[in-house]
């Protein structure tokens, strides 16, 4: 399986015809049905569904086609990295994260990087701990920034001093919100919106008091601003970090913190014996110097 098959098969998948494919590839048409039958036969199973009107994966496609374009991602990030000049400080960092007010201190680490080393540029994953921990293993991303608890004993990582605090966002005529804070007995009977993450996590069920199968779990979200609509058209109450959705002014949302109060603390990992490009490198010493 060559590079070169990987990237005209998703071609293929991206036009949903051989033809379209083929024109935008600046193939002939015939050359391009014969790569990806040989594709086929060599994997050993059906990628394609060939209708009448377009070209639909079966399920090893599916599979290949994230397999393909993470192969075609990491080539091209490897290619970027190791054409930067050594004595030219330039390149791309790639940083993976939930959403949290700690990449305010990323934030701060890439101006600081940028002013001195303007040709860095930098780029963010948005996405929960198991999509972050794929593409860190994976090779995709540089650095991930996770919060607590999570395992992290196959990366390096640094403890970041900020904390996450946990608390519920609902709407400003919900009965709580008039509440300074909220207590498990106040969301026992609620229906509740739960990150994924937070699922199997002991630290929400703990405070809870009860597992997630005891309690009124309506919706679960991977990202918090996707909730908050579900949250202001009253679907429930949703279980998240402060500080991520803005409830000032005109907002039909407010966010009232767990009690006994609940924290989170978060840390920037890279994978183990990783061999960075300088400029990630100098990104990792500018942010220990800021912290």
């Amino acid at each position: 399986m060559e590079l070169r098959e990987l990237k005209y098969f998703l071609a293929v998948v991206k036009e949903e015809s051989i033809s379209k494919a083929a024109e935008s590839l600046y193939v002939t048409q015939p050359n391009l049905s014969r790569q990806m039958q040989n594709l086929e036969k060599e994997i050993g199973q059906q990628l394609f569904i060939r209708g009448s009107r377009k070209i639909t994966l079966t399920e090893t496609g599916q599979l290949l086609r994230k397999r393909a374009e993470e192969i075609i991602e990491l080539y091209n990030k490897t290619e970027k990295d190791l054409s930067s000049p050594i004595t030219d400080i330039s390149g791309d960092i790639y940083i993976g994260g939930g959403e949290s007010h700690v990449m305010s201190l990323i934030a701060k680490t890439a101006k600081t990087m940028q002013q001195q080393y303007p040709k860095v540029h930098f780029h963010l994953f948005s996405g929960d701990m198991i999509a972050v921990s794929e593409k860190l293993d994976k090779g995709l991303i540089d650095f991930g920034i996770f919060i607590e608890p999570a395992d992290l004993s196959k990366y390096d990582y640094i403890r970041l001093p900020l904390k996450d605090t946990w608390g519920a966002l609902m709407r400003k005529d919900s009965p709580l919100a008039q509440k300074q804070y909220v207590t498990p007995e106040d969301l026992w009977d609620k229906p509740l919106i739960r990150s994924k993450h937070s699922l199997g996590k002991s630290i929400i069920s703990d405070w809870f008091r009860k597992s997630a199968s005891e309690l009124n779990i309506v919706a679960t979200y991977n990202l918090l601003y996707n909730a908050s609509i579900l949250v202001e058209e009253g679907v429930g109450y949703a279980i998240g970090l402060d500080r991520l959705i803005n409830t000032s002014g005109d907002s039909n949302l407010c966010f009232r913190p767990l009690y006994p109060k609940l924290e989170s603390h978060l840390d920037i990992a890279w994978k183990k014996y990783q061999v960075f490009p300088k400029c990630a490198e100098i990104f990792l010493n500018c942010l220990q110097e800021i912290l």
